[in-house]
């Protein structure tokens, strides 16, 4: 993978991460603070980053891959089930819904984000209308 394709899955990945933690502070919704999210250091988000793209790379709809932080110095385990579906093509192009569950410390968040790409370019996070 080029550095350019990590660069952008990464900030497709972690900004869809980040704006999930503002959104929050924001909106003073304490509670979230213990949410996965409020648990992921960057090695953290690397690495599911990583393995979000490997996903879309080589799974099929409905097919469900799974990661964890272990080995990421991280005392807080977290774990993740990424399922790909409803992947339709028009042309040479390509959309994919991801479901995603994160877990850790009791608590679960579901996302569901959807990413595309031409041809076999990189993926690219969608922004939701």
């Amino acid at each position: 993978m080029s550095m350019q394709t990590r660069a952008a899955f990464q900030l497709s990945l972690g900004g869809l991460l980040l704006a999930g933690a503002m959104c929050a502070h924001a909106a003073n919704l304490g509670f979230l603070n213990d949410t996965p999210i409020a648990y992921m250091k960057q090695a953290d988000n690397d690495s599911l980053k990583k393995a979000a793209f490997d996903t879309l790379n080589t799974k099929q709809d409905g097919e469900t891959a799974t990661w964890n932080n272990d080995g990421l110095r991280n005392s807080t385990r977290i774990e993740a089930q990424m399922t790909p579906d409803g992947t339709a093509k028009t042309g040479d192009r390509t959309c994919r819904q991801m479901r995603v569950v994160l877990s850790a410390k009791g608590q679960t968040m579901n996302l569901n984000p959807q990413f595309c790409r031409q041809g076999t370019a990189q993926w690219v996070l969608q922004k939701k209308h």
